[in-house]
């Protein structure tokens, strides 16, 4: 009897995923290791270099292979390859390879992992720019958050990421949603079909053991991966604002700030006399975590979930962090921990959280309640699973129901296929 094939998945990567660098790669391996349950074979590609802290994907089944940009060789490799799904790893993946895939593997389920909204990140980014520019407190950003998130995508869809980033997401049969705000802006402002949008945040396991009591942790701790620009910007803004704030009021606190990739001028901000302390990458963010008395995520712009943030409740461990920390992580439940506007605020809610036995246990009770009700590794990959299973049954009535992603495609492929054949020309031919 002819055994059934096993469903074959091809993941396109912006980068070769590094899970213990950057919240979009452990979502990556999240994905990767609920495929793997369902026993499907995977192949896991990307043009990029490889990183020094990216996982060993060949140890866990998925076969590494790498590609190149604007290389007819793709064509080949897909076409023997004829997966059942193809997940882009954002969507600058998406516009490269989406009309390769296209041509050569149209029954492809063609899937789009956006990690968060790059253009609304990005966005924020250049209004906080402006504000600051504009401001006569540089210490004072409580004007930062004041906008609301209707006037942030009015800006955001001013620019050409937006209009890249949302034509990728309609030609694609679905997209992976980290953050349900997005979603509900998406479909709200820019009116996106909710069926082309699946949530799935962050999938954890739940911890199988009581974290670290308040008496038994020490210090303040911050971490992320200094190649993230809102993790930079939140590194300065506890350096010039908000440290010098708490250290008034607690004069022998420390600060352990963790991140892959730390640059020069992040180290150059290493100063023990002042407690604050630049630690470079950890081995185990998880250890570190579990022993600090408060995480500090002080983040003036981004989009998304944060990974830091999950894995501090994971730990334990109450966050301190803004309403951009904050957005899309808690639903209706309270934070564990606080959120706060000014550097002022911040440094307060710092100080009195990192005091308070019983209000940090408040606290940390409030995260594990959080993580049981949302980020359940047992509640969200299955539903993914359903939704790949439900996509790819109904993939003919999906796409009739979508012209504007099949206009989108059409123009969009021909242009770049054009492209790319003139750039492969170009390269053997150089002049």
């Amino acid at each position: 009897m002819t055994q059934p094939h096993a469903t074959k998945v091809l993941v396109i990567g912006y980068v070769w995923p590094e899970p213990r660098s950057s919240a979009a790669g452990g979502h990556m391996m999240q994905i990767l290791e609920t495929f793997l349950q369902q026993g499907w074979d995977i192949t896991f590609s990307s043009p990029a270099g490889t990183g020094e802290h990216r996982a060993d994907l060949g140890t866990l089944g998925i076969r590494e292979v790498p590609i190149e940009l604007n290389n007819s060789r793709f064509d080949t490799f897909i076409s023997e390859l004829a997966p059942d799904i193809v997940l882009f790893d954002q969507f600058m993946m998406e516009e490269q390879f989406g009309w390769r895939v296209e041509q050569y593997c149209p029954a492809a389920l063609r899937v789009l992992e956006t990690s968060d909204l790059r253009s609304l990140r990005d966005a924020r980014h250049q209004r906080l720019k402006e504000r600051l520019k504009a401001s006569d407190d540089a210490n004072d950003f409580n004007e930062v958050f004041a906008s609301a998130l209707r006037e942030e995508f009015e800006h955001m869809a001013e620019t050409d990421l937006a209009k890249r980033e949302i034509a990728a997401i309609y030609r694609c049969d679905l997209n992976l949603m980290i953050s349900e705000v997005e979603i509900e802006l998406l479909v709200e402002q820019f009116k996106l079909p909710r069926n082309l949008l699946h949530w799935c945040p962050l999938m954890v396991d739940l911890p199988s053991v009581p974290p670290a009591a308040f008496e038994d942790r020490a210090h303040f701790l911050s971490i992320g991966n200094f190649r993230h620009a809102p993790n930079w910007d939140a590194v300065l803004w506890m350096k010039t604002a908000i440290w010098p704030l708490i250290r008034a009021q607690l004069p022998d606190a420390q600060l352990h700030i963790y991140g892959a990739y730390t640059p020069p001028k992040a180290t150059a901000l290493h100063n023990p006399g002042q407690g604050f302390h630049v630690m470079n990458w950890a081995e185990d963010a998880l250890d570190v975590m579990s022993g600090a008395r408060i995480c500090l995520a002080p983040l003036r712009f981004g989009a998304g979930i944060k990974g830091k943030i999950v894995d501090a409740m994971l730990c334990g461990t109450p966050t301190i962090t803004t309403p951009i920390g904050a957005e899309a992580m808690h639903g209706e439940h309270l934070w564990p921990g606080a959120v706060a506007r000014t550097a002022q605020a911040f440094a307060d809610c710092a100080v009195r959280l990192y005091k308070d036995e019983a209000l940090w246990t408040d606290a940390q009770s409030l995260g594990q309640t959080l993580l049981a009700d949302r980020y359940r590794q047992s509640v969200h990959g299955p539903a993914l699973i359903e939704k790949l299973l439900h996509c790819q049954q109904h993939l003919a009535h999906l796409r009739s129901d979508n012209f504007t992603g099949s206009m989108l495609r059409h123009h969009h492929h021909k242009s770049t296929q054009y492209m790319a054949q003139w750039i492969e020309a170009k390269n053997r031919n150089p002049l």
